[in-house]
């Protein structure tokens, strides 16, 4: 039997015993499995008190460069190839207004919805959205539908076609699974309090933060200057807000 098909037998094997006992496995509200790889002490649940989110300056954001990408594989060992099927958990995307041909650079993630579509079709649970605001993928629940990969209105999802190698252990990834923008949760549940992008923007472009503590920069900025959410036609509320388009 081949690698992939192994693979696939044992996922099969795994659902079938039942989504509920899948369920079975959070030890808490907003822990899972997926988080016992984490520094945070195992009986912590992420907090409710807290939404975490990015800032994106599209004003700061220059053409062509691609630190926050780069950075955004390295930390999570994803690997950067010019296939079609190549994980992109992040890209820059660029923008142009057709009447005043203004145009803007920015970069393209998870955008961590408190209403996100791809929990709302995932068959399994394996997409899911922690109380904080993040939005994971269980890659032990993952049966590689890809359901969640056509509901997102943002085309941030990847699906993992290939064996994988030299992965870095904080962050688990498997072939048939699909896979995202995690808001670096490994750093955040470790205490880091910052995302490997926004570390990365020496144009100061990305700021990361409570999005629910007045007090923090992030929830500063957006109560004073006008900010955008892509779609917000839809109503997803997103944790990753524009300003500048």
């Amino acid at each position: 039997m081949s690698e992939k098909q192994t693979t696939n037998e044992s996922r099969r094997g795994f659902v079938a015993g039942g989504v509920a006992a899948a369920a079975g496995l959070a030890i808490a509200p907003g822990v899972t499995l997926l988080d016992m790889a984490h520094a945070r002490p195992e009986n912590e649940a992420a907090s409710g008190k807290n939404r975490w989110g990015l800032l994106i300056d599209t004003t700061k954001c220059k053409t062509g460069c691609t630190d926050c990408v780069t950075a955004c594989f390295t930390e999570n060992g994803v690997k950067q190839g010019d296939k079609e099927t190549d994980p992109q958990w992040i890209r820059k995307v660029e923008l142009k207004d057709l009447h005043s041909n203004k145009t803007a650079s920015l970069p393209m993630m998870c955008q961590h919805c408190a209403h996100p579509p791809c929990v709302d079709v995932c068959p399994t649970g394996a997409s899911f959205k922690r109380v904080d605001g993040i939005v994971l993928v269980d890659r032990h629940i993952c049966i590689g539908c890809r359901y969640c990969m056509m509901a997102c209105p943002y085309k941030a999802r990847s699906f993992v076609h290939e064996p994988l190698t030299d992965q870095n252990p904080d962050v688990p990834r498997g072939m048939g699974c699909v896979e995202a923008c995690t808001l670096c949760v490994h750093k955040i549940d470790r205490g880091d309090n910052n995302t490997a992008c926004a570390e990365a923007c020496k144009e100061g472009a990305i700021l990361f933060g409570d999005l629910n503590d007045p007090e923090s920069e992030i929830a500063k900025r957006v109560a004073t200057y006008a900010s955008t959410q892509v779609r917000a036609d839809l109503g997803l509320n997103t944790g990753v807000r524009y300003q500048g388009i």
